[in-house]
């Protein structure tokens, strides 16, 4: 279901808030401190979090961060805290979007549509997979990590979507020569631990809780995902 967690300590705001998301045709799941937040994040699924900054238990920028280490789950904002430091804050550490108090609920709805159609719903299975606060969408080879997308070269994208359609399976050198590189490809081998190094440099936030590029020594490389 298209639920969407409403993180907000304020009683009348959240009830207004939940009202129009849920007459805009989505599921609203609400909560009041950070605690109860990451519970409903991650029994909910939700395709998007509007989420205030003070809440009584934990710092709402804090929060973010707990969201972006688990899914690539689309963020907007919704705080009283309007300074320019506040907003960078927000949007540098992977919120989409940042609206300041007061605001009109009209607005949000139509916030929560701009941002739905710019981001794929990563969690409606098929060719777009979660892995941690890694996302990937195979078909339109878009990979983000904490909701930014990252820059790849070609190379490296062919070489990433490759092992991730095939995590846990352990590729030789000379395999993944023939699968990215192609049959006809005459240079060195050691160009695959190059594309390896700058792939992983590429995706160094991506939490190693949830998976990792792995080296397994005399054997290959593995696109390994906690399972």
């Amino acid at each position: 279901m298209n639920h969407i967690l409403i993180v907000e300590d304020e009683e009348a705001i959240s009830r207004v808030l939940a009202a129009y998301v849920k007459k805009a045709g989505y599921v609203p799941v609400r909560a009041a401190n950070g605690a109860e937040a990451l519970e409903q994040f991650t029994q909910e699924e939700p395709v998007l979090v509007l989420l205030d900054i003070m809440l009584p238990d934990v710092d709402g920028f804090e929060l973010l961060a707990s969201f972006r280490a688990q899914s690539a789950c689309p963020v907007i904002m919704l705080t009283a805290r309007d300074g320019i430091q506040d907003r960078l804050a927000g949007l540098n550490g992977g919120a989409d979007d940042y609206m300041n108090k007061p605001f009109v609920p009209e607005e949000v709805i139509a916030r929560i549509h701009a941002v739905l159609r710019r981001r794929p719903l990563w969690n409606d299975g098929g060719a777009k997979r979660i892995y941690g606060n890694l996302a990937i969408d195979f078909a339109s080879k878009m990979v983000l990590v904490n909701g930014v997308e990252v820059a790849l070269s070609p190379r490296e994208l062919s070489l990433l979507l490759f092992l991730a359609e095939r995590p846990q399976r352990t590729f030789t050198r000379e395999q993944l020569i023939d699968q990215v590189w192609g049959m006809d490809y005459d240079g060195s081998d050691r160009a695959v631990d190059l594309s390896i190094k700058r792939l992983r440099q590429s995706l160094s936030h991506w939490s190693q809780d949830a998976g990792e590029i792995r080296t397994l020594r005399g054997m290959g490389y593995q696109f390994w995902v906690k399972e």
